[in-house]
């Protein structure tokens, strides 16, 4: 075999290699001696297939397996022989194959860089931290009675309904006098000025009274669930059996006792740890952001140019779709296409430079996620899927791609904890407005965590409505560095056609 090196340019290197046809001949001949003396053909006896036979019926795909074992060995010599690691699938080209003749293929592969890791006992990092304080957690618990809001009847049956009322009725959906599938209920509570149901049923019941019945017409919206509803017009009969207004639930123990609590100090705890676990996420996702900047000024190298358009590639996609979505397109923005190629083409960089040092970080120190760390990440997305808990292992188990994804931040937490044991990270203590503020990101921030209302999770979801549901708004959070460099494996060369 002869295997010459045509280009070394950066993190690119081509090859032209060359294996004899006695070498592929050699090979052939095992694989056929070797189906011989297992092949069943009627007429010969067991083990007594002439190989010439054999070669006739399977020569073609005999060879073809051989040319797979012949290049994947010979493409891993060749990096072996330049101690380099492929950073993506190299791309092999068939110049000459058919028997009896010499094989002779191309291959061009961009390698792993040469990383350096800089002394990360020389960083030196503030972590902010924010104390719990006693308004925060009365806004809590007063949000939380909000929540578990009641509604009794209005014995006035004068009475007309408002905004914020509720109303137990009846309803059976129409269209062209004929009721539809999933239009109809029975004692169903409505809370009017919701917008749990599609726009123009809440409005309509505004001013009813307990005992009438009234016809609601609506347009469904475009772009509702059920294909052969959308767009479509309906009558809704609607039976109004109740007026209801809202009865405040009181702050005290029967509070705590709604939501699971014992009594309301335990709730008052518990609603204090929420807060502190999510201020402590907050100061965890500004130390993180600032160590990655400090890591990135700190190690300048030449990342793979197929990585790093590969990156480009999805931020500008996800950048374009998100417009979509918006209803915007690029002139509305504040900088020109090119400017904003140019600033996702930096981000990109770093994103690929940063995971490429983190990996090389966490290979070198070995660094790994245990299966119990990895379960135990399945069981908390399983939870948020209750009683679909068994298909959401079984998902993780036969989805490697899956499985991937939810180690992924696992394995760089931990990296990143290990960076940070190392650095001397001093603690802050600031007020909570500064410690959510995060400062505006120049090419890459972490992912943010969202501050939210603490309280405990209800016992129970609301029933919803079978009308319009509400798009989930897209996550505009800054995905955290999560580019890991190539396994060390042997490599598969895709086979291009002659």
């Amino acid at each position: 075999m002869q295997i010459e090196t045509t280009s070394s340019e950066g993190l690119k290197r081509a090859y032209k290699i060359t294996v004899e046809a006695a070498a592929i001949e050699e090979k052939m001949q095992e694989k056929l001696v070797k189906i011989a003396a297992d092949i069943r053909i009627d007429g010969f006896r067991p083990g007594k297939v002439p190989v010439s036979h054999v070669r006739r019926l399977h020569g073609q795909a005999v060879l073809g397996e051989v040319l797979e074992e012949t290049v994947n060995t010979s493409s891993q010599e060749a990096l072996d022989k330049d101690a380099v690691r492929p950073a993506l699938q190299p791309n092999i080209e068939i110049v000459t194959f058919e028997e009896g003749v010499d094989l002779e293929y191309t291959m061009e592969v961009e390698i792993m860089p040469a990383i350096e890791t800089g002394d990360f006992s020389k960083i030196f990092l503030e972590r902010q931290v924010a104390k719990v304080e006693d308004s925060d957690i009365d806004d809590a618990v007063k949000n939380l009675a909000e929540q578990q809001t009641r509604y009794e009847k209005v014995e006035d049956e004068g009475y007309a309904a408002e905004d914020g009322d509720a109303v137990l009725i009846d309803f059976v959906g129409k269209m062209d006098g004929e009721a539809f599938d999933g239009g109809a209920a029975e004692q169903y509570q409505l809370v009017l000025g919701t917008g749990s149901f599609i726009p123009g049923f809440e409005e309509q019941l505004v001013g009813v009274k307990a005992g009438d019945e009234k016809a609601v017409n609506v347009t469904f919206p475009e772009d509702y669930n059920a294909a052969h509803l959308a767009g479509q017009e309906a009558v809704f009969d609607v039976t109004v059996h109740e007026v209801q207004k809202s009865v405040p639930v009181e702050i005290n123990d029967e509070l705590a006792t709604l939501v699971g609590m014992e009594n309301l100090e335990q709730l008052r705890e518990r609603i204090s740890e929420q807060i502190s676990g999510e201020l402590g996420q907050f100061g965890r996702a500004k130390l993180k952001r600032a160590l990655l900047d400090e890591l990135a000024d700190m190690h300048e190298f030449d990342v793979p140019p197929g990585m790093e358009q590969m990156e480009y590639d999805q931020i500008w996609q996800e950048f374009t779709q998100q417009l979509e979505a918006d209803g915007k397109s690029i002139e509305d923005e504040d900088q020109s296409e090119e400017e904003l190629q140019a600033e996702y083409k930096t981000m990109a960089n770093r994103r690929v430079r940063l995971g490429l040092l983190l990996a090389h970080v966490g290979d070198s120190n070995e660094i790994t996620v245990s299966a119990e760390e990895l379960n135990g990440a399945i069981m908390q997305e399983a939870q948020r899927f209750p009683g679909q808990e068994a298909q959401v292992f079984q998902f993780y188990q036969q989805n490697q791609e899956a499985m991937q994804q939810l180690r992924a931040p696992l394995y760089e937490d931990k990296v990143i904890d290990y960076i940070l044991e190392l650095a001397t990270v001093t603690e802050v203590e600031v007020d909570q407005e500064e410690l959510m503020r995060l400062p505006d990101a120049p090419e890459e921030a972490e992912e943010k965590p969202k501050k939210k209302k603490a309280a405990p999770k209800k016992k129970a979801a609301a029933k919803k409505a079978p009308a319009k549901k509400k798009a989930a708004a897209k996550k505009d959070d800054d995905k955290a560095e999560k580019k890991k460099a190539a396994p060390k494996k042997k490599a598969a060369p895709k086979k291009k056609a002659d």
